[in-house]
């Protein structure tokens, strides 16, 4: 069996749908070789880190900008793909080719662009949104990381239950636990960085989901900071200050916690492991994911969390994590301060975080999604 890739973000792994295509295709090579994979991408786009194996098909045309991007996904990449003689078309992210000359496999990660207003941009954004949901209701299967994005889906794009697939991500496999007696990763880690000897862990972004002014406020009200206990926050800083992303600095001076609340900027993907596994403890309060990878990195380091519930953060990190409603700066403030105080509470979580995490694999994921592609094309 053929499948053409829409490969459009590989040369961009900084990004969740970069991450997603680069650990799918790697091991659906490993887990599926029956599989004739081949990567589609406008010829701007570097495909040449593609496993051994996967065949590359650079797109020509005018395909710079925003137009150039909608006319590679809606025309060329299903054109190419026939050409080819793939049987079947999957593309890892919320943007189906509307005409289908081949059955369509779309990846949808979250409907974060219709279910909150804050997100939906402007005219032309709107009207992309609206033309690939539609093209969406018309693939032949969905595959999506989450239940609780799974039920988005079938409520908001009113499709039917059975052509929508759960197929879990995975943290890799370098998120692992150590001793932090003898963790020289994390001993250099906290030379080159100047990070505290006991501290809370933020890592992700700053736009308005993610809560990350109620932690700031919940840190501040509980007390940990007097007791000794950091606050490090990881992630590139918002450029403005702005109600979309606030600026953590802003209200870091408001609080009076320069002290106590480091602020990393950009973290290498490298030093994530060990930035997780020196954490007491991980606070992703988002009011929004669609999976929320980075809980589940830290419950496989060791690190037990505390998330906002509501989306799919209490699927991914179970038993390993405290769940907190969003906005609730009593209740986050209250959960920090248990898993600071409460040793017992923090090894149960430890411990049964790492089994949870153990459930997940990349190479789940892809014998799942090479599943779909079989009972899609029909092979």
């Amino acid at each position: 069996m053929r499948i053409a890739i829409n490969a459009l973000f590989w040369a961009s792994p900084a990004t969740g749908s970069g991450q997603y295509v680069r650990h799918l295709v790697h091991h659906l090579a490993e887990v599926s070789p029956e599989l004739e994979l081949a990567l589609v991408a406008p010829r701007h786009v570097s495909l040449a880190d593609a496993p051994p194996g996967v065949g590359a098909l650079p797109l020509d045309g005018p395909l710079a900008g925003n137009v150039g991007k909608l006319l590679a996904e809606q025309q060329l990449m299903p054109a190419a793909a026939r050409r080819l003689g793939a049987d079947l078309i999957h593309v890892p992210y919320f943007a189906p080719p509307w005409r289908r000359p081949l059955p369509v496999v779309v990846t949808i990660h979250d409907l974060i662009p219709l279910l909150l207003p804050a997100y939906r941009g402007g005219f032309l954004v709107r009207a992309y949104t609206a033309w690939v949901a539609y093209a969406a209701r018309r693939a032949d299967r969905i595959v999506t990381d989450s239940h609780a994005s799974a039920r988005d889906i079938i409520a908001r794009l009113r499709v039917p239950p059975e052509r929508v697939q759960v197929v879990y991500l995975a943290a890799e496999a370098r998120f692992r636990p150590a001793p932090r007696e003898s963790d020289t990763e994390l001993q250099a880690l906290r030379r080159r960085l100047g990070l505290p000897g006991d501290y809370l862990l933020y890592l992700g972004g700053f736009d308005r989901r993610k809560q990350v002014p109620e932690l700031l406020r919940a840190y501040a009200c509980s007390g940990l900071a007097s007791q000794g206990l950091a606050l490090v926050i990881g992630g590139r800083l918002p450029d403005a200050d702005t109600p979309f992303s606030p600026d953590p600095r802003r209200l870091v001076a408001e609080l009076g916690l320069a002290d106590a609340v480091h602020l990393l900027g950009w973290v290498d993907e490298a030093d994530k492991p060990a930035l997780y596994r020196g954490a007491r403890a991980f606070c992703f309060p988002s009011a929004y994911e669609g999976f929320g990878l980075p809980p589940l990195e830290a419950i496989a380091c060791g690190t037990p969390a505390v998330i906002g519930c509501g989306s799919s953060l209490e699927e991914v990190a179970g038993p390993g994590a405290l769940a907190v409603p969003p906005g609730d700066v009593e209740a986050l403030a209250e959960a920090l301060r248990r898993l600071a105080e409460d040793d017992a509470l923090h090894a149960r979580l430890r411990a049964s975080g790492l089994a949870h995490a153990a459930t997940f694999s990349w190479a789940a994921t892809a014998r799942q999604t090479a599943a779909a592609y079989c009972e899609v094309a029909g092979g």
